[in-house]
């Protein structure tokens, strides 16, 4: 688990009040400073905090206006803002909260109370984090689930069309995985998925590159900016590196397992005339080819004959 300190981002043109609240944080968070809103709006977009501590008067860019804009843009709009004020007026923090403030702390400010209410903004921005990474990870195997690699699949084939890059998927399926749960039970059936799904993963060279698990025996993969020669080259150290994997028995033998794979590449264009989902489908469709021609290899869309490119797993 990341032990990395949570990230705030204190914005205030007073440089006593810059230096305070920083000594009082700076033990139990990574602290960014800005005195004034359009450096905090640039800390904000290329940092992007889990919170942010915002001065109401400041001259220039108030608060208020800097909130407005924070909330304006969609790679800083969740992040919860704690205004600093020494304004005492109903009406002041009324407009605060209708702008999207989580909380206020008011000047002058005790250490004990701006610890306090930054902790307690933390905790809700963590336990969020954890709520989401829950819903997209897979419980058995650790790694993402087919919500988590939808989402990454579509934000890279957006980013492919833009771009004009080659986009990479690859599926991957356990050969008779069936044979195997029959033979050693669900439970070694289950190491055996765990074994597979991080074997996967740690054959990934790049951060970019995404792994999950589709469903059941089976696994996908995306590579950005890879053709075809270099997703072959993934697929293949991917198939070698589950075909020597050692799947430790009760009995302190070890036993094996294959996988068969499909690749699929293109550069999406603009036009709608290949669609993701088309995408996602002849790639299960060179996977169908690779178990029906033997099994433990890889097989590209390229590689299936044209009058077997209409065949599914599921009208045979």
């Amino acid at each position: 688990m990341c032990k990395c300190k949570n990230t705030i981002l204190i914005t205030d043109d007073s440089a006593m009040d810059l230096d305070t609240i920083s000594h009082i944080l700076q033990a139990d968070y990574t602290v960014y400073t800005a005195t004034d809103g359009p450096t905090c709006l640039e800390i904000a977009r290329t940092k992007v905090p889990d919170l942010i501590l915002l001065d109401i008067v400041m001259p220039g860019m108030c608060g208020f206006e800097t909130i407005n804009a924070l909330k304006e843009n969609t790679l800083t709009a969740d992040i919860p803002v704690i205004f600093i004020t020494a304004l005492t007026q109903a009406e002041d923090e009324e407009k605060g909260f209708t702008m999207g403030a989580a909380d206020y702390i008011s000047k002058p400010f005790s250490s004990a109370v701006v610890k306090l209410r930054v902790r307690n903004q933390i905790q809700i921005v963590n336990q969020i984090r954890q709520i989401h990474r829950n819903s997209i990870t897979d419980e058995l195997t650790g790694i993402g689930n087919r919500r988590y690699f939808y989402d990454q699949l579509e934000q890279e084939w957006a980013r492919a069309v833009r771009n004009q890059k080659p986009l990479s998927f690859m599926m991957v399926d356990i050969d008779d995985f069936k044979s195997y749960n029959d033979t050693y039970g669900h439970l070694q059936g289950d190491r055996a998925l765990r074994s597979v799904a991080q074997s996967i993963k740690a054959s990934l060279a790049r951060a970019t590159d995404k792994c999950a698990r589709w469903g059941g025996e089976e696994f996908a993969t995306i590579l950005p900016e890879t053709d075809l020669v270099g997703a072959r080259g993934v697929a293949e150290r991917i198939r070698s590196n589950i075909e020597n994997l050692a799947l430790p028995l009760p009995d302190g033998t070890s036993t094996h397992v294959s996988v068969s794979m499909g690749i699929n590449t293109v550069i999406p264009g603009t036009n709608d005339e290949y669609p993701l989902n088309k995408f996602v489908s002849d790639t299960d469709n060179a996977l169908y080819y690779a178990k029906t021609s033997g099994r433990n290899r890889a097989c590209a869309f390229t590689d299936v004959p044209a009058k077997k490119q209409n065949e599914s797993r599921g009208e045979k």
